[in-house]
C-alpha cells in the first residue's frame, strides 16, 4: 500500500502509543508533507516540556522522528500546494490539514498511482474521504 503519512500516524509510533495505526505494516511506500518534521518535532518539544523528559528521552524519540522521516517521500510545500490548500473544500479544515491534504491530491494526480490517507485526525480523514481517497487510521 502507498499511503500519505500525517504527523499523528508517525507521533503515535515515535511515542509507542497503544492505539497507533494497524495497517502499518502494510505500507510498502509513505508519502508525506515537509509538514512532517515541523510537526513531529514541535510535538516533541512541547512534550518534553510538559513531561519534563530527560535528554536521553527526548534524544530517542528525536532520533525515532528523523529514521521515520527520512523513510518517507517527502513533498515539498509548493506554490501549487498552498495555491491548492486555499481552495474551498467540502468539509471544514485548518491550514494545516489543508496542506497535507493538497499534498495528498496533487501528489496522487502526478504520480497516478492509488494512494490512501493514513491519518488518526478526525478532520483531516473526512476531507480525505471527501476528496475520494480511502483512509486508515480513524
Amino acid at each position: 500500500m502507498i499511503a500519505y503519512l500525517d504527523s499523528s500516524v508517525l507521533l503515535r509510533i515515535i511515542l509507542g502509543q497503544k492505539n497507533s495505526l494497524k495497517e502499518w505494516k502494510n505500507i510498502e511506500r509513505g508519502v508525506g508533507s515537509a509538514l512532517l518534521e515541523v510537526e513531529c518535532l514541535r510535538t516533541l518539544d512541547r512534550l518534553r516540556l510538559i513531561e519534563d523528559l530527560d535528554d536521553n528521552a527526548i534524544a530517542a524519540q528525536r532520533e525515532a522522528a528523523y529514521r521515520l522521516i527520512e523513510a518517507v517521500e517527502v513533498v515539498d510545500i509548493t506554490h501549487s500546494v498552498l495555491a491548492r490548500a486555499a481552495q474551498p473544500l467540502p468539509t471544514v479544515l485548518g491550514t494545516l490539514d489543508a496542506i497535507h491534504l493538497a499534498t495528498a491530491l496533487l501528489w496522487r494526480e502526478q504520480i497516478d498511482q492509488k494512494l490512501v490517507m493514513a491519518t488518526h485526525d478526525l478532520a483531516l480523514g473526512t476531507a480525505a474521504r471527501a476528496n475520494g481517497l480511502k483512509v486508515v487510521g480513524i
